[in-house]
């Protein structure tokens, strides 16, 4: 089997089980499927979860796409006349609680071709990240330790890498702080003379696999939480802030948008409720403000 057909068995198949778990951690609502086709070839599979008691919004995603390149991807990559096949499953999870926190996570899987057919370049991506509302260090620590684990099976330069290829990646340039707490992102992963694809799928998929246990157990332990308007609020303000990342920074929102995608899907990624305040500030001493203050200062988690 190729490195394409193994990778997309497996996103299916993690598709699956983490729809699953978070149904059961949801316990009210279910994940409603939509298959899709894209006209230049292709398609994917879009599940969402809506008005749970956990989770207001969410999102698990799976597409594998193909076919000629288009012009402002040619430009983009300094290539021209290729062909390509991309295919990767992404997430995005919103809480109803402003306690627990959003999360995202995205593995894909990408070739080209000249015209002849033959694979000229390929590479895996992807990655998995926290955005808290409010800071609870423990749950960054445990979600980066998960992180740092699946790292650490396979090398341990790959865990303060992949870390701060995060916190760079996910910077709101124009707010100048960070989208979270990070975690992991890595994107162009070839093969070379000391790895192969085989060893890249090995490890993106260990990351796949560690999603669960890393955001779950947070998930669990703050999902009572009592909280008041003035906390929704906050929550939605910074919504406001996610937004303004995936619409003008993200690379996989912008790659969808520029390969005919599916808007549907390329946008579930955007909370149903936000705000955006005029001059915003939180107060002196409070718990939004700490959290600011980390947002603009990433640290070490672990």
């Amino acid at each position: 089997m190729t490195i394409k057909d193994l990778f997309y068995k497996y996103i299916q198949e993690l598709q699956d089980s983490i729809t699953s778990k978070l149904e059961e951690v949801d316990d009210h609502a279910t994940f409603q499927e939509d298959l899709w086709e894209r006209p230049e070839g292709g398609g994917g599979r879009t599940r969402v979860i809506q008005n749970g008691e956990v989770f207001e919004k969410g999102g698990v995603n799976i597409s594998a796409v193909h076919g000629a390149l288009p012009e402002s991807m040619q430009t983009y990559f300094g290539v021209q006349d290729a062909d390509f096949f991309a295919c990767g499953l992404s997430l995005v999870i919103h809480p109803k609680n402003p306690f627990v926190p959003t999360v995202h996570a995205n593995w894909r899987y990408f070739e080209m071709y000249n015209k002849q057919g033959d694979i000229v370049d390929q590479w895996f991506g992807g990655g998995q990240d926290l955005t808290p509302y409010y800071l609870f260090e423990a749950d960054a620590s445990h979600f980066h330790s998960i992180c740092k684990q699946a790292c650490d099976a396979h090398d341990s330069s790959f865990y303060p890498k992949y870390k701060e290829r995060c916190d760079t990646y996910f910077w709101n340039t124009h707010r100048n702080e960070a989208r979270g707490v990070g975690g992991l992102f890595f994107d162009y992963l070839k093969a070379d003379t000391t790895r192969s694809m085989q060893d890249w799928y090995n490890f993106v998929t260990e990351v796949g696999n560690s999603f669960l246990e890393a955001y779950i157990p947070i998930v669990q332990q703050r999902k009572a939480i009592a909280f008041t308007k003035a906390h929704r609020n906050w929550q939605e303000i910074r919504r406001g802030r996610y937004v303004e990342f995936n619409l003008v920074h993200d690379k996989g929102t912008l790659f969808g948008l520029r390969t005919n995608g599916r808007i549907e899907s390329i946008l579930m990624s955007l909370p149903p409720h936000v705000q955006w305040r005029y001059d915003h500030h939180p107060d002196k001493g409070s718990e939004e403000e700490k959290l600011v203050e980390v947002l603009k200062h990433p640290k070490a988690w672990v």
